[in-house]
């Protein structure tokens, strides 16, 4: 007999709560095997109001009451104290207790993070979890880390990422031999600063099973030229920042041009499928894994629609399939060595 694979799912979390979050569920139905089933995290009466009033539920979903919500406005640090019990807190959870194989929650990031790190734990030695999102390219979708969990890193993270982005893109996009670069200000291997350089030297001089094409600028990030780019916290929510801003100008000057007379509109109705695809390609990542925990766990963003909490539950389960978290810790294991190999010679006396 097949067993169920059981999602759980922060269902108060995000801008709008149970009214998207639930259709959203509703919605993945048709993408999703009939064995997987839904734990649903939140108030108990506005959960079951918007599971009744979407078909096919029935039988597929168990609702938990919690008592509280993590707010979209609250610290880290402060929402991790006031954590336990919420629905945020309880999704997690349920991972722990050998529940659900994933979690999902669209709510405060910085809390989420914390609170699957305290309930976790990080996996193989890794010190932080890594956001990942999905750039769309003419290649398919380029996968983009990290993307806001860490600020600061050094040639170690890097690696790091490079290895657990690997093994995502892997299991979620069916690559059996992703490539990956770093992102850089040039594809020079004297380009960059000290922890890009080092990284870089890692990467390509250590024994790791990667398949690493060396330097990516800017520009390659939605040109699809690796299917992994690597990059710093900070540099990387600049860049997806920045990439989410250009979509939707472009998108708005595009719905601005054809409404502005009688003759653009109606050739807007004419090519509306097409239109509605060229919307959905420049549409944010779906959702965000956390990558480095001992779980799955995704981020949606808060402002989420039904469309994207079905894509997130479908990247849930195709991870929880996957045994994308044994090819990290196999990596893993070989950092060490990989770094020793190359680091640099200690400078002779005397030398300038």
């Amino acid at each position: 007999m097949t067993h169920p694979l059981v999602i759980s799912i922060d269902a108060m979390g995000g801008d709008h709560g149970p009214s998207v979050v639930i259709p959203g569920v509703a919605r993945a139905l048709d993408v999703l095997p009939s064995t997987v089933r839904f734990l649903l995290h939140g108030d108990e009466a506005a959960v079951s109001a918007e599971v009744g009033r979407c078909k096919g539920l029935s039988g597929r979903v168990e609702i938990r009451h919690a008592e509280r919500v993590v707010a979209m406005d609250e610290k880290p640090a402060q929402a991790l104290r006031r954590a336990k019990g919420t629905s945020m807190w309880n999704a997690v959870e349920a991972i722990r207790e050998g529940e659900a194989v994933a979690a999902v929650s669209c709510g405060n990031t910085g809390a989420l993070m914390a609170i699957s790190k305290l309930i976790l734990r990080m996996s193989a030695d890794l010190e932080r979890p890594a956001l990942v999102a999905g750039i769309p390219t003419p290649r398919g979708v380029t996968t983009f880390l990290d993307v806001g969990a860490n600020v600061d890193c050094d040639a170690e993270r890097l690696v790091e990422f490079a290895i657990m982005g690997e093994a995502f893109h892997r299991a979620v996009h069916k690559a059996s031999r992703p490539t990956v670069g770093i992102l850089n200000v040039g594809s020079e291997d004297m380009k960059g600063h000290e922890e890009v350089r080092e990284a870089h030297r890692v990467l390509r001089e250590g024994r790791l099973d990667l398949e690493y094409r060396g330097f990516v600028e800017g520009d390659d990030i939605t040109k699809g030229v690796v299917d992994v780019i690597v990059t710093d916290g900070f540099t990387g929510n600049i860049a997806l920042k920045a990439m989410e801003g250009a979509a939707r100008f472009m998108t708005a000057e595009l719905k601005g041009a054809l409404t502005s007379n009688v003759m653009a509109t109606a050739g807007a109705l004419v090519a509306q499928g097409a239109l509605r695809k060229f919307r959905d390609r420049l549409s944010p990542p779906a959702a965000a894994p956390l990558l480095g925990l001992n779980g799955i766990v995704l981020k949606c963003h808060g402002g989420a629609s039904a469309r994207d909490i079905s894509e997130a539950l479908r990247v849930a389960a195709d991870l929880a399939q996957s045994d994308f978290a044994a090819e990290i810790e196999r990596n893993m294991t070989k950092l060490p060595a990989a770094l020793a190999e190359t680091s640099p010679e200690p400078a002779a006396d005397g030398a300038a």
